[in-house]
């Protein structure tokens, strides 16, 4: 061998020897590593089945917590919208249609009393945009809010999954 290969080799070979020391360390920190990952992955799952079971156990109490609050929210839409003058106006406008059908049912009753065939047309009822509109928007609205409330689901769960006994 020449001078240069020999030396050439006894480099490697004392890297491969620092090398083989350094690398015990490393393995039995990975596998360190690697236990504490199961460890923390097993304890998020069995905090995930905690959960769920007090989920199950629960939902139905919140569900109508949920639903009982509600009511007020609903009353509370009712006056506010009951005090708005376009409201106000728009009812005026709707209860025309229904005055308009006693009008009609008045006339149909006095030619039945008069033994007059009927010669009244009946009610024309069609919905109206506005309320569809409104109706529309106010969905739209809603669901917005239920993602917002799902979304503090989510982050409560996991930050309970995360969370530390």
């Amino acid at each position: 061998m020449s001078a240069e290969i020999e030396k050439a080799a006894a480099q490697v070979a004392k890297l491969r020897a620092q090398a083989e020391k350094v690398s015990g360390p490393l393995a039995d920190a990975e596998a360190l590593l690697q236990a504490a990952q199961e460890s923390e992955s097993a304890r998020r799952a069995e905090r995930a089945m905690d959960y769920n079971r007090e989920v199950v156990a629960t939902y139905r109490e919140r569900a109508e917590a949920v639903t009982a609050s509600a009511e007020p929210a609903q009353q509370q839409f009712l006056d506010a919208l009951s005090a708005e003058p376009w409201f106000a106006a728009y009812v005026e406008c709707r209860a025309t249609r229904h005055k308009r059908g006693h009008v009609m049912t008045e006339a149909q009753r006095a030619q039945s009393a008069l033994g007059e065939v009927s010669t009244v047309p009946e009610q024309r009822w069609y919905g109206s945009r506005l309320l569809e509109d409104i109706v529309s928007h106010a969905d739209r609205k809603a669901e917005e809010l239920a993602a917002e409330f799902d979304q503090e689901l989510s982050a409560k769960r996991d930050a309970y999954i995360a969370g530390k006994d």
